[in-house]
């Protein structure tokens, strides 16, 4: 059972490229960034040049700005700025928003120009939205950039002791800057990439649901299918006895009667079986079953023969016996534990379900190996598996466990894992009972 893997096992590419087929931002997006900078761009410089009267190469930075406009102009043209950028695409239009910038700092002073925090913002929003390798290529850039910067500009014209302190400070900014893009980098692309982890992990929960919800939907067709069936069919078996009495028995059509009412038979006994069958008896998801029932319901296709499956009731006190709505959520979610279990079990899979006058608890048990220790206090979270570590396969994603948990904290659970003392995995799942009645 310490299996944190996927039951849905859709393979991911560790291998760095450049292309990303989901596309994480549209051209529109970074077009607005863009025209954005640009106003800014041309109010600091009308400002400097015309309030503070600085010499400025006003020809050249006033080209450098009106190719980001031209850029911006050609962008908008490609379906109006709604095309989803790939992740090299992306990566390329920021690249070239940092050495425009660049460019006009190198013009307008270097680093001792007040606007060289700017630098960072191309490669902050790449660190957000593209892949690690071109993060890691949009931030060497940038510590170029930085080191050219530093070494090569347009002086502005400071005061004397402005100026006499310039190598230092220029010093001092480059190394900041240099410090900082590393750290923003770093930071920006763990927290992004952890948030994507998540939504995609949700969106998987969500695939998970609305398969259960499917199958759901098809057990009660099946039923119903099964009801209506009955009178056509009853009809028919009717005439074709009629029929195999009205004829007689060595006449051409005696066979052909034979064979319809064994096959009439027939469409009885499977029709009869599909109205037997759990997903058809559980197909309504509004169905209310007795807890223990319930958990039978979950565990039923993934028992295995070799391990041993017991469900143990454990009411405190007068507390009579729950009666939940049998929901995919919980039968998607306790299902997956006790599959989990029987994975990872040697001999024996415990259900025991706990219930009292305020909670209701059920603790999914195995004589398993346990969870590992290094990883206990991050159990439940996407994409952490240990099963292709045991198995030496690398397919498995680690969304098992999360789907189950996210389901199952929709109906209001709150779910616990743990190692029994004497070994083996431990999954406690308990509601409040005020919650079990909103779910109802």
């Amino acid at each position: 059972m310490t299996t944190l893997a996927s039951t849905l096992p859709v393979p991911l590419s560790a291998a760095p490229h450049w292309s990303h087929p989901d596309g994480r931002i549209t051209l529109r997006t970074l077009i607005l960034i863009r025209w954005v900078a640009i106003l800014g761009q041309f109010a600091a410089v009308g400002f400097v040049h015309g309030v503070l009267t600085f010499p400025l190469p006003l020809g050249p930075v006033l080209a450098t700005i009106s190719a980001s406009v031209l850029l911006n102009l050609v962008a908008m043209a490609q379906r109006g700025g709604r095309l989803r950028l790939a992740d090299r695409d992306a990566a390329l239009y920021l690249s070239y928003d940092m050495l425009q910038l660049s460019l006009l700092l190198y013009l307008t002073g270097g680093l001792s120009n007040p606007f060289c925090i700017l630098l960072l913002a191309p490669m902050t929003v790449g660190a957000a939205i593209l892949s690690r390798y071109s993060t890691v290529l949009l931030t060497g850039l940038n510590l170029n950039c930085l080191t050219a910067l530093a070494l090569w500009h347009f002086p502005l014209p400071w005061e004397e002791p402005i100026r006499s302190m310039a190598p230092l400070y220029a010093f001092g900014v480059w190394l900041s800057l240099s410090v900082s893009a590393v750290f923003i980098a770093g930071y920006v692309f763990r927290v992004a990439a952890e948030a994507r982890r998540f939504a995609d992990a949700l969106a998987a929960s969500q695939v998970a649901l609305a398969r259960e919800q499917r199958l759901s939907s098809l057990g009660a067709l099946a039923a119903a299918a099964a009801h209506e069936l009955g009178s056509p069919l009853g009809t028919i078996a009717v005439v074709a006895k009629e029929l195999a009495r009205d004829l007689p028995p060595d006449g051409p059509y005696g066979e052909d009667i034979d064979l319809l009412q064994s096959q009439v038979m027939r469409c009885r006994e499977i029709l009869a079986d599909l109205a037997r069958k759990p997903e058809a008896d559980g197909g309504d998801p509004f169905e209310r079953l007795p807890l223990t029932t319930l958990i039978e319901a979950a565990a039923a296709p993934h028992r295995l023969g070799h391990v041993a499956f017991t469900v143990e009731p454990h009411p405190v006190g007068e507390a009579e016996e729950p009666v939940l709505r049998r929901s995919p959520e919980i039968i998607h979610g306790i299902g997956n534990f006790i599959q989990n279990a029987h994975q990872f079990a040697r001999r024996q899979v415990t259900v025991a379900a706990a219930w009292d006058g305020k909670t209701v608890t059920v603790t999914v048990m195995d004589d398993g190996p346990g969870f590992p220790a290094h990883l206990l206090g991050r159990i439940g979270e996407p994409y952490l598996s240990v099963r292709g570590e045991r198995s030496g396969q690398s397919s498995h994603m680690g969304l098992g466990i999360f789907i189950a948990q996210t389901l199952l904290e929709k109906t209001g659970a709150t779910v616990r894992y743990e190692n029994n003392k004497g070994g083996g995995a431990r999954i406690s799942v308990r509601w409040k009972k005020t919650n079990i009645k909103k779910e109802d």
